[in-house]
């Protein structure tokens, strides 16, 4: 069995918590659930949920990249949204970063996040066959 690779983005509650970005053993990432963190430790657009589904898809690539893979190798998408009404803007961007390799993906809607201004959260899985 390979050595798991893994990949840190310094978010806040990595520590707090005990996790990594990303994970990879062998061909599989599996990438945690991503929130739109801006680059100084602030929600991303507040009530933006397209701008914060485009960053949290952003943070998911920089992850895949570290970690020599990219969009084209997620195979499954998980969004947890705080209002299920705003699915349209949620779907546009998804579909905008996954337009030519699009993944199996589900989207649910959930009470609430780790700050309360955070709209969506994202977790991906990908496959490097």
């Amino acid at each position: 069995m390979s050595k798991a690779r893994r990949v840190y983005s310094n978010a806040p509650w990595e520590k707090q918590v005990g996790y990594c970005r990303a994970l990879r053993n062998g061909p599989h990432i599996w990438v945690t659930g991503t929130a739109p963190i801006a680059d100084d430790g602030s929600t991303y657009a507040p009530g933006d949920p397209y701008a914060q589904t485009a960053r949290c898809i952003a943070l998911i690539e920089k992850a895949l990249a570290e970690l020599d893979a990219s969009l084209e190798h997620v195979v499954r998408t998980r969004m947890f949204v705080t209002d299920i009404s705003r699915w349209e803007a949620i779907g546009r961007a998804h579909a905008a970063a996954f337009k030519d390799n699009p993944p199996t993906t589900t989207m649910v809607q959930v009470a609430g996040l780790i700050d309360p201004q955070m709209m969506i959260e994202i977790e991906a899985d990908a496959f490097v066959g």
